[in-house]
């Protein structure tokens, strides 16, 4: 197998109880399955963090960037949160984002990403994260979380395989871009 570095978030601060205002598009038009303000902040601030020389060691740029299709399913609303939050990164990185997979879409999402070599930034819902991508990731090193509370936009996981390897080494990083944010590991 080749080298693969993953990274995994959550899409962005959606409407709710934790983040005041509505929802709304790039555009500036009211969306309830839109990002919030600090959601769009955050967008920002993940751009900063994958897309630019200011960090090294634990984040790197991606050379490919996954997003949910929005409303992929007939019980799911049309959600653009996971494609909002990797915009402005992939486009600061000239990069046109793998949308073609929704919710629901992980058992053939993770073997296509699986399959990739380089550094690949994969963005989707935490609780599809955690029941759908996690456990078809193989890891030798590290224990990837098992829940995913609802309030947590901040936390990124990496896993890196070697080449020549099949398995994986996780990391669960804390970057805290935004203030508010946490530096304790999912579940905890």
């Amino acid at each position: 197998m080749d080298a693969l570095t993953l990274f995994i978030i959550r899409h962005a601060e959606k409407p709710g109880d934790s983040w005041p205002g509505p929802g709304f598009t790039a555009d500036g038009v009211s969306d309830t399955e839109s990002l919030v303000l600090r959601g769009w902040e955050r967008a920002g601030a993940w751009t900063a963090l994958f897309g630019t020389d200011l960090t090294g060691g634990d984040y790197a740029k991606p050379d490919a960037i996954y997003a949910a299709t929005p409303g992929t399913t007939a019980n799911q609303p049309p959600s653009s949160r996971p494609a909002e939050t990797i915009s402005a990164l992939a486009a600061r990185r000239g990069l046109t984002p793998n949308e073609s997979f929704g919710k629901g879409d992980e058992p053939r999402l993770v073997p296509a990403v699986l399959a990739l070599k380089g550094v690949v930034l994969l963005c989707w819902e935490h609780k599809a994260i955690i029941s759908d991508i996690l456990p078809l990731i193989p890891v030798s090193k590290g224990a990837p979380p098992t829940k995913w509370e609802g309030s947590r936009f901040d936390v990124v996981l990496r896993f890196d395989r070697g080449k020549g390897d099949d398995k994986f080494a996780f990391k669960e990083l804390f970057p805290k871009l935004l203030s508010g944010d946490s530096d304790k590991p999912l579940g905890s």
